[in-house]
């Protein structure tokens, strides 16, 4: 049998307060802190309007989103009471 050489395995690991990210990240990972992307979905030249301008325009939506069923279901009952009187 060939003898194999024992090699000494000698670890370094740097103090914690010096490490600012995990070694063993995903690529995705490593870009935290201060050096983390801010998230844009668009840009804001594309998008002019504030966040209480869409906040607002959301809601416009909502209340006519509201007032369209609303109005579906008046308009089914008073078609559901009509059939039932001409039932009768």
């Amino acid at each position: 049998m060939a003898r194999q050489a024992v090699v000494p395995v000698i670890f370094y690991r740097q103090p914690v307060a010096l490490t600012f990210m995990d070694p063993y990240a995903k690529p995705k990972e490593r870009n935290i802190g201060a050096r983390r992307p801010k998230i844009r979905h668009v840009s804001q030249s594309v998008e002019p309007r504030t966040r209480r301008e869409r906040q607002a325009e959301k809601q416009e939506v909502a209340a006519e989103r509201r007032a369209i069923k609303k109005a579906a279901r008046r308009h089914l009952k008073e078609q559901l009471l009509r059939e039932l009187k001409e039932a009768d």
